[in-house]
């Protein structure tokens, strides 16, 4: 479908409201990446209210600017992945076990459940899922500090 045969507004309410070529028009309308880790700007779906897709987009780049932004900032709104910057100190060395860490955040503290929660992701890259379901993401776990590397070694 071509990408650009379509409009993206906000309604009174904030959500967003998508209109088709042909006019016909759909609120409460979602992004939803195909491939949220390892390709974030390949591969999206705006999702009606009711979970139908309305339309595929093959890049987020090929949007009109004013539409990319509307789709960025929803995605923004949703997806909450801080990076781990620095690892503090872990309370044990077997699961289940708190993390005190730095992230791009600030500070938190979360609880490793298990070792099956490290998921090693393209590269040298790990996504970890603390207790609470929220996901922190390592970007290159060989450019941390020597103490983060140690400890998350134990874990690896």
């Amino acid at each position: 479908m071509d990408n650009g045969n379509f409009q993206l507004e906000r309604d009174a309410f904030g959500r967003l409201v998508w209109t088709a070529a042909t006019g016909e028009r759909f609120d409460g309308v979602t992004p939803v990446r195909a491939f949220p880790v390892s390709a974030r700007a390949e591969g999206l779906s705006l999702l009606h209210a009711d979970g139908h897709e309305l339309i595929w987009i093959e890049r987020l780049d090929t949007l009109p600017p004013a539409v990319r932004s509307l789709i960025e900032e929803e995605l923004a709104a949703r997806e909450f992945t801080p990076e781990i910057v620095c690892l503090k100190s872990v309370s044990t060395f077997s699961t289940p076990s708190t993390w005190e860490v730095q992230t791009d955040r600030g500070d938190t503290r979360f609880v490793l459940k298990g070792e099956e929660d490290i998921r090693r992701l393209e590269g040298a890259g790990l996504l970890i899922t603390g207790g609470q379901g929220v996901h922190f993401k390592v970007r290159d776990m060989l450019a941390l500090d020597p103490l983060s590397r140690r400890l998350l070694g134990r874990f690896l």
